[in-house]
């Protein structure tokens, strides 16, 4: 397993999402080595680039949080996982609505990847409900569990499943953490510092809410990467964080 989180600040647990092309990808994450410590790649780096990516970036000293959302049957999820870890990821997610048996399946897949390649065994995250749906969305997809309800519902599932951990809004990371215990791996997307626009995300918080609300991880995108200094973007949050 990846090191202890509680052993690492807060700023080492700030991961940048890098949703944008490679160019503009590699140029962010030359400025912002040594400044963080986790990058994010999404589907919209990674398909465009492939493990390559994921490699560069090792290459240049990152973590690297593989958000790829793996939603398929049992077998086809574990070779995901597997293929993940070979290139290098370490920390990964799949929906939770995919099942307990597909979840249980890409942790194995993660752990014999791992085991292969003499390296921890990544975390293991479940989607629990996007941070860009709202009460209104989740229903209107078939869902009749209040949001909170679903969240916990499907955050047990993942325990029960062997997962590490979650991915929710900051909104429920205290109930979650409360559910899961201290050492479960709580990562929040859904954060924006004080001001900045909260785009296509409804359920949000900054980034010492979403702290001190129980996350173990934050993910900020657009308010760093589309900031005119990045770098100075990235340490102003760390500033709120020390």
């Amino acid at each position: 397993m990846l090191e202890d989180f509680h052993a690492q600040p807060a700023r080492d647990r700030v991961i940048v999402a890098l949703d944008c092309d490679a160019a503009t990808a590699l140029c962010l994450a030359v400025q912002l080595r040594g400044h963080a410590k986790w990058l994010k790649v999404g589907m919209t780096l990674y398909y465009a680039e492939g493990p390559k990516i994921v490699r560069t970036f090792k290459q240049l000293g990152f973590n690297v949080f593989l958000d790829l959302k793996f939603h398929d049957i049992p077998h086809q999820v574990e070779g995901a996982a597997a293929s993940a870890v070979l290139s290098g990821a370490d920390m990964l997610t799949m929906h939770a609505v995919g099942g307990s048996a597909m979840m249980a399946a890409g942790h194995r897949g993660a752990e014999a990847a791992a085991f292969e390649r003499k390296v921890p065994v990544p975390a293991t995250l479940a989607i629990t409900v996007l941070t860009s749906m709202d009460a209104e969305s989740l229903a209107a997809t078939g869902v009749s569990r209040a949001l909170p309800e679903q969240v916990s519902a499907l955050a047990v599932q993942a325990r029960e499943a062997g997962l590490s951990g979650i991915v929710c809004s900051p909104q429920e990371a205290s109930s979650m953490r409360e559910l899961l215990g201290p050492d479960a791996f709580i990562v929040t997307p859904g954060v924006r510092p004080a001001g900045s626009a909260k785009g296509d995300q409804s359920r949000v918080a900054t980034p010492a809410q979403a702290f001190e609300n129980g996350a173990s991880h934050i993910v900020v995108g657009r308010p760093i990467t589309q900031a005119e200094d990045p770098v100075a973007a990235f340490e102003a949050i760390a500033a709120e964080l020390a």
